[in-house]
């Protein structure tokens, strides 16, 4: 049984009262909008525009006036993975995601690791950071064998028109949870690297690492996003007619 990629059922709402999750997961590219006034798109992307302006104390005309001139930019020319069906986004999330982060996890954690020890003496953040993302590891490796033993074979389930086997809306509200608690030290680790800046004079592994912790935010907001404004909606409404 093949289903149908998403119809965003709000577009025909005004934009201050559309999710932001749902405003990035119809047009990839207004992402960097929201990056660029701090706008949370993947953890807490069920919030409208409206509600996200008030949380950061932004005006709203501003982010409107950025994000109505980039719907009026030409789509771009790779394919836009929130329109995907369940099951073709679920693969594509292990495939490019869950892979992109076995791979990058253990790099960077050596990398912490020796930043730590070499310059923590003299920027004590460092150490932090270091024992931040430690925990960050751990959270993510049990996070992703999660979703790779239980959740994932139960909406590889559905999407054959089976029964999930589990509480599936039990399950996902977990997901959510776990999705802002990595948001969370993801962000306190922004902090503590000054938004992953290096200093004049980091040696070659400092900045590498800050560079790395940089690019894994990003590809992690675009995983968390996709999978709680776009996947996991999805299967719970498949769910129900199942």
């Amino acid at each position: 049984m093949r289903h149908k990629a998403p119809v965003f059922a709000s577009a025909g709402t005004p934009l201050p009262d559309r999710t932001v999750g749902e405003v990035v997961a119809e047009k990839p590219s207004l992402a960097r909008i929201f990056q660029a006034f701090g706008i949370d798109f993947c953890c807490h992307g069920r919030r409208t525009l409206r509600e996200a302006c008030t949380f950061k104390g932004i005006a709203v005309q501003s982010v409107l006036e950025q994000l109505e001139a980039g719907y009026a930019e030409e789509d771009e020319t790779e394919t836009n993975p929130a329109l995907l069906p369940p099951m073709e986004l679920m693969n594509y999330i292990v495939e490019t995601h869950h892979a992109y982060l076995r791979k990058e996890l253990p790099r960077l954690l050596a990398m912490s690791e020796w930043v730590s020890m070499i310059h923590g003496g003299r920027t004590g953040s460092l150490k932090e950071v270091y024992w931040l993302y430690c925990e960050m590891v751990d959270d993510l490796t049990v996070h992703l064998n999660k979703e790779k033993q239980l959740l994932f074979p139960a909406i590889k389930a559905l999407c054959s028109g089976k029964t999930a086997g589990i509480p599936l809306d039990v399950t996902v509200a977990a997901m959510f949870l776990e999705h802002e608690d990595e948001g969370d030290t993801l962000a306190w680790i922004r902090t503590l690297t000054n938004d992953f800046t290096a200093p004049p004079e980091a040696c070659n592994t400092y900045r590498a690492l800050f560079s790395g912790l940089a690019e894994l935010e990003e590809k992690l907001h675009r995983q968390i996003h996709l999978e709680n404004s776009v996947l996991f909606p999805q299967v719970l409404a498949l769910s129900k007619t199942v």
